[in-house]
């Protein structure tokens, strides 16, 4: 896809580089499917990179925007998924 991620520039670029692997990962999870454990190690990292709600709503509102594919949806999902489950969205 040709589009660009929703990025904070303030963020150093170990930051960047995290932020931008959940949303590989969020897309993954749409395209080909994403172990459950893995997904949420790299959701927990985000988190501590946005720990805002509305910061996290916002950025997240942005690549559904850009892309379609509902970040919240994926996240609820592996929540409600047992570890070692695959995470694959429709």
């Amino acid at each position: 896809m040709e589009y660009q991620y929703p990025i904070d520039y303030h963020w150093t670029t170990d930051e960047i580089v995290d932020v931008i692997k959940f949303y590989e990962a969020i897309e993954k999870a749409y395209e080909k499917g994403l172990d459950r454990d893995e997904l949420m190690t790299i959701y927990r990292r985000f988190k501590e990179i946005v720990p805002s709600k509305a910061e996290e709503k916002t950025l997240c509102g942005e690549l559904e925007e850009i892309s379609g594919y509902s970040s919240y949806k994926v996240i609820k999902k592996a929540k409600d998924a047992s570890s070692g489950d695959r995470i694959m969205m429709k």
